[in-house]
């Protein structure tokens, strides 16, 4: 339970509590659905919902919805797979794609799919590597090697891919084991217009009328994945009032920070960003202006970005707003409050938040070198960041696994090799584009006189650097690559290559402001807020869930519309409401209907009374689009794909008052495959030939 919650929690008790949380799978609020819902789900239904759901390594979620591995999930989720396969010639991203049959599904160049197939505590295992003499950087350092040992000792044991997960930032910690699809076939995506329609202007509102949907097929040696579990499809959808299920993979969230915390993100940490997302927004921008081709190269970039801009200032508002901050406030200080009235608890805890509070001013001291150097922001390349892994890893591959950066673990380094060794296109012309703006922006920031600027640029500008670096790079060929990382540290001291050379040149400095971001931030904050979930644990025992740290989830709620400024907003959007919108905008992008849903509007087939999206009030984030809307029999209702502007803020507390989640209906994705595209086979694939 979020800080918010616990005031909630401590005082009405006896009220029937919101549709709040994102619950591991592992401890489920199964007293709270018999209480509020007469629901009470079978192991059965529990092991179909958690195996049937599958987690994208781009930062998506999706589910199983047939026997033949058939994966579904977002547009915008499958569309870093579509931009990698699309040219000039064939814009996959733009116009859509039908595979005619399995012998004509695309190979995904470097997608990866997990499915979670065992969750373990295994917190003791990890804390017992920590002494009491041990400082909280020190300490830190201990439960990653812990963590990796673990994992590599699980990975030897089932031969499947395994992650030690932080939970309660630092309360807890848990193994989870992943079977792991790497042959990834894209099967279905619609074209951009309807998967997006509304583009940048309607992202995050409501009513919505998209069909931001995709399929991709699993596959096992050469043939389609025979997946244990999938989701069976509902002909009859969902109704306003029904209890719905979300089994997902949510990103981030940060409803356990303190105020000190929050207040960092709010007076520091948001507007760097919120100034960095304009500056890559505004750059893309004019890039696409340049042509078409220059537009699709860039547009899936623009996208997240403009993304991430709405994003990050909708919680950016939300901090600033002073009655949610003194309801944070509040809830903190009933805790700390709790905690100093026993001295056994105060000994214990009491000082956990002012030592955060300490690291986030060392955060704020070096926010800007470890966002420029070690997250890479001064280079944004691919070519860099391919030249960063393979310097690493001939560097960390000599190091013992336990000590090694996390992402060159051993159990780590079989998805980084899919990602280094991707057949994906690199366009020089938009590479060098990209580079000569980051190294601008970071000289403009950090001032032309600063010493690793100085090694990078010296006297020249930063177009004339960014060009040499991407026309002298060979790393484009995925086959030296693959030499250069077989080589390993003798290769890279023998390269000349100008993009080795410079990931070498700012390593010093990129590892140094990384060791004081895992030691005096993430290292303190682990303890601390480690020190904190004790505290909530005795207070609430299990009846709390963790933040969102991109493992499975279940969330629940109910389909329902809201009222704000004395107007009623409905649940559902229908498909008629596609085209009156598209009318009122004059049917030009980004309110432009494709011609194929045009075609069969005017032939009759399509039927405009489909329910197209619907909202309900599941607790969902950034993570979540692309995740199963299921109802009580655990058949798909609807599919993720955004939340309406009000939910912005649940990345720091939940409120269902206004915050909606926002989903494709189940029956506008069946009658668009049967009536628009005629996809015939795929529909029978998913609904049974219901």
């Amino acid at each position: 339970m979020a800080l918010i919650g616990l005031l909630t929690i401590m005082t009405t008790a006896s009220q029937s509590p919101a549709d709040e949380g994102m619950w591991v799978f592992n401890n489920l609020p199964l007293n709270q659905l018999k209480a509020k819902y007469g629901f009470e789900p079978t192991e059965e239904w529990i092991t179909r919902i958690r195996s049937s759901a599958v987690r994208f390594n781009n930062g998506g979620s999706g589910s199983f919805v047939s026997a033949d591995g058939l994966v579904m999930t977002n547009h915008h989720v499958a569309a870093d797979t579509l931009q990698k396969l699309s040219t000039a010639e064939n814009d996959y991203y733009r116009v859509g794609f039908l595979a005619e049959n399995r012998e004509a599904e695309l190979p995904a160049p470097d997608l990866e799919l997990n499915v979670t197939v065992a969750i373990q505590d295994v917190t003791d295992q990890v804390n017992a590597a920590v002494t009491a003499s041990m400082s909280d950087a020190e300490a830190a350092a201990a439960r990653r090697s812990a963590m990796a040992g673990i994992e590599q000792a699980a990975s030897e044991a089932n031969g499947l891919r395994n992650d030690v997960v932080t939970l309660y930032q630092g309360g807890q910690y848990h193994l989870y084991t992943y079977k792991k699809y790497t042959d990834v076939r894209l099967v279905f995506a619609p074209e951009f217009d309807v998967a997006f329609f509304g583009g940048d202007e309607d992202n995050f509102e409501y009513p919505r009328y998209c069909l931001d949907v995709a399929f991709v097929r699993a596959y096992e040696d050469g043939k389609p994945a025979r997946p244990e579990h999938y989701l069976s499809w509902s002909a009859n959808g969902s109704e306003a009032g029904d209890l719905v299920f979300v089994a997902g993979h949510p990103g981030r969230t940060s409803r356990l920070n303190t105020v000190a915390h929050l207040e960092y993100f709010r007076d520091t940490g948001f507007p760097f960003l919120l100034d960095l997302i304009r500056n890559r927004e505004a750059s893309l921008s004019v890039f696409s202006q340049q042509g078409e081709e220059e537009a699709r190269q860039a547009k899936e970039d623009l996208f997240g970005y403009q993304n991430s801009r709405k994003a990050r200032l909708g919680g950016y508002q939300g901090l600033r707003d002073e009655n949610f901050m003194r309801r944070k406030q509040e809830a903190e200080q009933a805790l700390r409050e709790q905690v100093a009235s026993d001295p056994e608890s105060a000994a214990a805890y009491a000082d956990a938040w002012d030592k955060i509070a300490a690291s986030r001013s060392v955060a704020a001291e070096h926010l800007v070198a470890y966002n420029m150097l070690e997250r890479g922001q001064a280079f944004e390349s691919r070519l860099f960041q391919i030249a960063r892994t393979l310097a690493r890893l001939a560097a960390e591959q000599e190091t013992p696994n336990e000590n090694r950066l996390r992402e060159y673990r051993e159990t780590a380094l079989p998805s980084l090799f899919l990602g280094l060794y991707s057949e994906a296109p690199i366009y020089p012309e938009y590479e060098i584009f990209r580079l000569t703006n980051a190294l601008t922006y970071w000289r403009d920031t950090v001032g032309a006189d600063d010493p690793v600027v100085q090694r990078v640029l010296g006297d020249r500008e930063p177009e004339e650097v960014a060009r040499s670096l991407v026309e002298g790079t060979k790393l484009g060929d995925v086959k030296v690559r693959k030499m250069m990382a077989k080589g390993g540290s003798e290769a890279i001291a023998a390269s000349d290559d100008p993009m080795i050379a410079l990931a070498v040149a700012v390593d010093p400095e990129s590892r140094a402001v990384r060791k004081i971001w895992e030691d005096d931030v993430e290292g303190v904050e682990s303890a601390q807020y480690g020190r904190i979930a004790k505290a909530l644990f005795e207070s609430l025992g299990d009846a709390i869930y963790p933040d969102a740290t991109f493992t499975l989830r279940l969330a629940f709620g109910t389909v329902a519309g809201w009222e704000e400024d004395g107007e009623t907003i409905p649940p559902y959007t229908q498909v008629e409401g596609l085209f009156e919108k598209a009318e009122t905008k004059g049917n030009v992008d980004p309110y432009h209907v494709p011609e194929s849903w045009v075609e069969a509007k005017e032939s009759g087939r399509l039927d405009l009374s489909t329910p197209m999206n619907f909202v309900s009030t599941a607790d969902i984030i950034g993570g979540n689009s692309g995740s199963p809307v299921v109802d009580r029999e655990g058949k798909v209702v609807g599919l993720i794909f955004d939340g309406n502007i009000h939910s912005l803020i649940l990345d720091f507390g939940y409120d269902d008052t206004l915050a909606r989640a926002v989903s494709v209906d189940s029956r506008v994705i069946a009658e668009a495959l049967k009536s628009v595209y005629q996809a015939d086979a795929l529909l029978n694939e998913l609904t049974g030939g219901e």
